[in-house]
C-alpha cells in the first residue's frame, strides 16, 4: 500500500498512516457486513482512482474472485465512487451489479479524516446466497452500518487503538450487542458460550454486561468498577477476564455513528486452553532452566572439591591434573550458566569464549595476553558445550607449552562465522607467537591428553575437523584450526 499511495497519490504521511489504522480495523467491517472490501484513492491529477487494498469476509462467499490491488479506474466509470468522494455520504443507490452471473449490491464510505476525505471504500456484497436473515445476521448488518457511518464522519478507527487483528477477537469468536446504559441486546451463541465457561448460568439478553462480567472474575472488592466500565463497553479497550477456570478476552468498540454513542460491540474470544498452554509452556522453561542452573551449581561444587585436593596433593604433576581438570568442568560450568538464563536451547557463544578464555588466562597472569576477534554467534547446546570444552584443551595448551616460564607473549582466537540457508560453517583459529611446534610433531597422532580430547570432541561429536601447524615465516608460534558445521543462525 506504500508504494501505491506515494507512486499515485498526493497523500501525506499522516494520511498514509490513517489508511494503515484502517485497513488493520477492516476486518471487523467486512465480516459484520458479509461484504468485501476495496480501498480506492483518488490519483495525483484526480483522473483516476487505484485501488490500494482489499478484504474479504470471513462471513460470506467473496465477490472478487481476482485481486483488485493495484488496479486503476478513469473517474466517471464507478458513479458511486464519485458521488461517495464528492459529497462525502454513503452512497446505496443503484441496481445490483452482475459479475460472472453473480448479482453482487456495491455501496461506496467516504474515509475521512480531519474534515478531508481520503479515499472511498467499495463495499461489494454477494446477493447469490440471499436468504431470510436472522438475528444474528441482522444485528452483524445493523452494527456494520452504524461503523460504516464513523468511517464515513472520520470518527473510527480510533487514533492511537492500534490492533493486532492476529491476536485481537474476532466476529466469529463471539459477538455482543450493547445498548448506551451497557445492557446486553444480543449475544452470539459463541460469545454466550464463553461467559458460560466463567460461570454463567443464565442467558445475557436484557443484563448489564459490566456489572454480569466483574461479578464472574474474582476481585478484591465487591465490584471492580475498572472492569464494569470497560465491559460496558464506554471506551475502545481490551482486557482478559478469567474465572472459574476459564479466560476469555474482550474488546470493546463504543459505536457512535451520529456522533453520540448509542451503544457498544464487544467482541470475545475463549483462549482458556491458549493461556494453558502458555502456561504449561512457561513451566516448562522455568524447569530447564532451573535444571540448568543446578548442573552448574554440582559442577562447580565438582570443581571446588577437585581445587581443594589439589592443594592437599604433594605431587607437583598430580596437582597440575586436578587444575586441569577443574577448568574442564569449569568450560562446561559456563554453558550451563548461560543455558539458565536463556528461553531455549541456545546460546550467544561469543560471552561463553570471553570468560573460558578469561579463566584460562588466570595460569599465566600478567606474562600472556589473551584476546578474541571475530564473532561465534548463537549456538545450540550440544555445539556450544563441547565446543566451550575444545576452546579451554586449545587455549591451555597453548599457554602452557608455547611459552618459557616468564616469557611474555599473546594467544589470538579468531572466528568467521559463514551462514549459508539451514547449514553454516564456524571456522576457529587460535593462533600465538609462542616457541612453536617441536619437529615431528603431527596433531593427529601425538599429542597430550587435551589433544586427545579436543580431536575426539572436534571430529567424533562435533563432525569438525581439527589441525595443529606452525605458522608460516616469518612469523613465529602455532595455529590451530577448527572447522565445525552448525545450525544457521535466525
Amino acid at each position: 500500500m506504500n508504494d501505491l499511495v506515494h507512486q499515485h497519490t498526493a497523500l501525506s504521511d499522516s494520511d498514509l498512516e490513517w489508511l494503515h489504522l484502517l485497513v488493520s480495523e477492516w476486518q471487523l467491517l467486512s465480516d459484520l457486513s458479509f461484504a468485501d472490501l476495496v480501498l480506492w484513492v483518488p490519483t495525483r491529477d484526480g483522473t483516476r482512482y487505484v485501488s490500494v487494498a482489499q478484504m474479504r469476509p470471513n462471513t460470506g462467499p467473496t465477490s472478487y474472485q481476482d485481486d483488485m490491488v493495484g488496479h486503476l479506474v478513469p473517474r466517471g466509470r464507478r458513479p458511486l465512487l464519485d458521488a461517495a468522494l464528492d459529497e462525502g455520504r454513503i452512497v446505496r443507490e443503484g441496481d445490483p451489479e452482475w459479475r460472472e452471473e453473480v448479482p453482487v449490491r456495491v455501496e461506496s464510505i467516504p474515509v475521512r479524516r480531519e474534515g478531508r476525505v481520503l479515499g472511498v471504500i467499495a463495499r461489494n456484497t454477494n446477493l447469490l446466497t440471499v436468504r431470510t436473515p436472522s438475528r444474528l445476521e441482522l444485528t452483524y448488518l445493523q452494527s456494520a452500518s452504524d461503523l460504516a457511518q464513523m468511517i464515513a464522519a472520520g470518527a473510527f478507527p480510533f487514533p492511537g487503538q492500534q490492533v493486532d487483528m492476529d491476536a485481537s477477537p474476532r466476529v466469529g469468536d463471539g459477538l455482543i450487542r450493547l445498548d448506551a446504559e451497557g445492557s446486553v441486546q444480543y449475544a452470539s451463541p459463541n460469545a454466550l458460550s464463553a461467559y458460560h465457561r466463567l460461570g454463567l448460568a443464565s442467558d445475557l439478553v436484557g443484563h448489564h454486561l459490566g456489572q454480569v462480567t466483574a461479578e464472574l472474575a474474582p476481585s478484591r472488592g465487591p465490584v471492580d468498577e475498572a472492569m464494569v466500565k470497560l465491559a460496558s463497553g464506554y471506551a475502545p479497550r481490551e482486557t482478559e477476564v478469567e474465572g472459574n477456570g476459564g479466560v476469555i478476552q474482550l474488546r470493546a468498540i463504543p459505536l457512535k455513528p451520529k456522533g453520540t454513542r448509542i451503544g457498544s460491540l464487544v467482541l470475545l474470544r475463549d483462549v482458556t486452553e491458549l493461556r494453558r498452554r502458555e502456561r504449561e509452556l512457561i513451566t516448562k522453561d522455568a524447569t530447564i532452566r532451573e535444571i540448568h542452573h543446578r548442573v552448574k551449581n554440582n559442577l562447580q561444587t565438582v570443581a571446588a572439591l577437585l581445587r581443594l585436593q589439589a592443594r592437599r596433593m604433594d605431587s607437583v604433576r598430580g596437582r597440575e591434573a586436578l587444575n586441569e581438570a577443574v577448568r574442564r568442568v569449569g568450560s562446561i560450568a559456563i554453558v550451563h550458566e548461560t543455558l539458565s538464563q536463556n528461553l531455549d536451547e541456545r546460546v550467544e557463544f561469543d560471552e561463553i569464549a570471553d570468560r573460558v578464555i578469561a579463566m584460562v588466562a588466570e595460569i599465566s597472569p600478567g606474562k600472556v595476553e589473551c584476546r578474541r576477534t571475530g564473532r561465534f554467534g548463537i549456538l545450540d547446546a550440544e555445539v556450544a558445550t563441547p565446543l566451550a570444552m575444545v576452546l579451554t584443551e586449545v587455549l591451555q595448551n597453548a599457554l602452557e607449552h608455547a611459552f618459557p616460564p616468564g616469557e611474555r607473549g599473546s594467544v589470538e582466537v579468531s572466528a568467521v562465522r559463514g551462514d549459508q540457508r539451514e547449514q553454516s560453517r564456524l571456522l576457529i583459529t587460535v593462533q600465538d607467537d609462542g616457541r612453536g611446534l617441536p619437529e615431528g610433531f603431527d596433531a593427529k597422532r601425538t599429542g597430550n591428553l587435551g589433544l586427545q580430547i579436543v580431536r575426539t570432541l572436534v571430529e567424533g561429536e562435533l563432525g569438525g575437523t581439527f589441525d595443529m601447524v606452525p605458522v608460516p615465516a616469518p612469523g613465529r608460534g602455532t595455529r590451530v584450526v577448527l572447522d565445525i558445521p552448525v545450525r544457521a543462525q535466525k
